[in-house]
């Protein structure tokens, strides 16, 4: 069968890379860090949190040039900031008030009803804020890592005819299902190859360059600008502070270039796979 690569008129030994800026819209350092790291660094996508406090900030920033998807968001890990459904879900909220902290305790407790309602919603109210859509992410691996969960996510990217970004390695063993095989049997695109930047940013990259492998690789990074805010809220403040320093540093491009890295983004996957269609 004809590869992604291959299918976007690239050799099929082409190694490209996306570089991810995620979790714009759920604080307002994160959404100044991600579109700095946008325009400013080399991201080439970035993904959006619509249930965040910031996400309508995110929507007047945002224009047609940039690449972006949804972040679909049923929990709010923080201890001290908290958001919470865009529909009414009761069973969707922990007793904060807020989406559940973890995924467990959410797929303890979610209806799947409720799940594929609130999951439409947040794709739709990017749309009436003027997003154009490229891919669908999930925040946590929540809907991947069941299939009753899984089954909404591909419900929901079928409809909207986007690609998914999704785990690669060995996240199906651990799920215990083939979430990937399942996926492109319905005709969703899915990237070769994915990492998440977890801390120790650029030396996670260069580790990544240096065994990058042909295929679509996309490398998932959450850059904040350093900012009280984000510092009171999230433990990992100075990792993200540290991804943005990454991916807007002059000497990337070099390295880009040494390991035959192509960047791209998910809007030419996103046409292709509705081309397909």
């Amino acid at each position: 069968m004809e590869s992604t690569a291959e299918a976007l008129g690239y050799p099929a030994d082409a190694k490209l890379l996306i570089l991810s800026a995620d979790q714009l819209g759920s604080t307002h350092a994160a959404t100044a860090g991600g579109f700095t790291a946008l325009r400013e660094g080399h991201a080439s996508v970035g993904t959006v949190m619509m249930p965040g406090p910031w996400s309508r900030y995110a929507a007047d920033r945002a224009d047609d040039a940039d690449d972006l998807g949804i972040h679909l968001t049923l929990n709010s890990q923080l201890d001290c900031y908290r958001w919470g459904p865009l529909t009414t879900a009761p069973s969707l909220l922990d007793g904060d008030g807020g989406f559940p902290r973890t995924a467990d305790d959410l797929w303890d407790h979610a209806d799947l009803d409720e799940v594929r309602r609130e999951c439409r919603a947040q794709l739709e109210r990017a749309k009436l804020w003027g997003f154009d859509v490229t891919h669908l992410a999930t925040h946590l691996g929540t809907l991947q890592q069941r299939p009753e969960f899984f089954d909404v996510l591909v419900d929901v990217a079928y409809d909207a005819e986007l690609p998914v970004r999704l785990e690669s390695g060995n996240a199906e063993e651990r799920a215990g299902f083939p979430f990937r095989r399942l996926a492109s049997e319905e005709g969703i695109l899915i990237p070769d190859h994915f990492t998440l930047v977890r801390g120790g940013a650029r030396d996670h990259l260069d580790r990544v360059l240096a065994n990058l492998q042909p295929g679509v690789t996309v490398v998932a990074f959450e850059p904040t600008i350093a900012a009280e805010e984000i510092r009171a809220i999230d433990p990992h403040a100075t990792n993200r502070m540290d991804d943005l320093a990454v991916l807007t540093d002059r000497s990337l491009n070099q390295r880009l270039d040494t390991a035959g890295a192509i960047q791209i983004g998910f809007r030419e996957i996103r046409d292709l796979q509705r081309s397909l269609r």
